[in-house]
């Protein structure tokens, strides 16, 4: 062990660089001089055993690394996306254009509904963002039937909404909760509706698409029903009124499967008379039950669900 650890320190005592004048570039590894080499000899009593005195040793060293190419960088510059896929025709630009001044127009129509709250006109504030659900579905049936569909349209199209249904229809709510319904309590529904809007819309943006349910209510079905509640007033007590309105906000960020409307199309003629006979009666009230109907359809098929995948 002693005379390993005195070889060790010999090792560690070497210098690195030229030696007696040589010029090579690599590097050398020499012995210390004489006197720093007999002083452990003669303190560890090495000199009676080596009789010859070591001039090199050669170095063990870790293996060298093996010599890294640096990865080519493209200079090139980056390509751009097109807005529009697939062949930039005219008559496809056309197509294209109308589809995005449809999703502006929904856009433009929510603004206006917020400026209309803002001065009492609760019932053409609802009306306005009627057009917007209309123009909403109108620009992704064209794209869809023109064959311009694109992420440039699908981005447009959810930020339209989020200011459509994010924010004009918490603001038409507000207005119209306001003088009978508590101003904080109004205020929190109205929040809470804004806020499960830019989580159904940035969920939907990420999540996989499933073609016969919705994951939760779009948030376009949503503004409608609120719309639609403003705009034929109906006669319920502001408490139920506040409450029904953070009921719809929960169920835009829920996950229970509702139908989408091109399932509800379908369904057999006689099913629409119901409604329909309903509305010549009492619109309010079938109006509301529709809609109670409906929100309650989303946990009805979410048991039915995970009674058929036996959870």
């Amino acid at each position: 062990m002693r005379r390993s650890g005195t070889f060790a320190r010999q090792v560690l005592l070497v210098r690195v660089g030229r030696q007696n004048g040589d010029s090579s570039t690599g590097t050398d590894l020499v012995l210390p001089e004489h006197r720093h080499v007999d002083r452990p000899r003669r303190r560890y009593g090495l000199g009676r055993t080596v009789g010859a005195e070591a001039t090199t040793i050669a170095p063990v060293s870790p293996a060298v690394p093996p010599t890294v190419r640096p990865v080519p960088v493209d200079e090139s510059p980056t390509a751009t996306i097109p807005l529009l896929p697939g062949e930039r025709t005219v008559g496809r630009r056309l197509k294209f254009a109308l589809v995005n001044a449809c999703t502006l127009a929904s856009l433009v129509l929510g603004i206006n509904a917020i400026f209309v709250a803002m001065h009492g006109e609760v019932r053409l504030a609802a009306l306005l963002l009627i057009a917007c659900v209309a123009f909403d579905g109108l620009d992704g049936l064209l794209a869809r039937r023109l064959g311009v569909a694109s992420p440039f349209g699908a981005q447009m199209d959810s930020l339209a909404d989020m200011c459509s249904f994010g924010l004009a229809a918490p603001v038409v709510v507000y207005a119209s909760l306001a003088g009978s319904a508590p101003t904080a309590a109004a205020a929190v529904a109205a929040a809470l509706v804004a806020a499960c809007a830019a989580i159904r819309l940035a969920r939907f943006n990420v999540s996989p698409k499933d073609g016969r349910f919705f994951c939760g209510v779009p948030t376009t079905m949503a503004a409608a029903v609120l719309a639609l509640g403003v705009a034929i007033g109906l006669e319920v007590p502001a408490v139920l009124q506040v409450a029904g309105v953070a009921l719809l906000a929960f169920t835009m960020v829920s996950s229970f499967p509702y139908a989408k409307l091109a399932r509800l199309v379908k369904l057999p003629p006689w099913v629409w008379l119901v409604p329909v006979t309903g509305a010549l009666i009492d619109v309010r009230l079938t109006f509301a039950l529709i809609v109670v109907g409906y929100l309650a359809s989303g946990p009805l098929l979410w048991l039915h669900q995970r009674r058929t995948a036996g959870v």
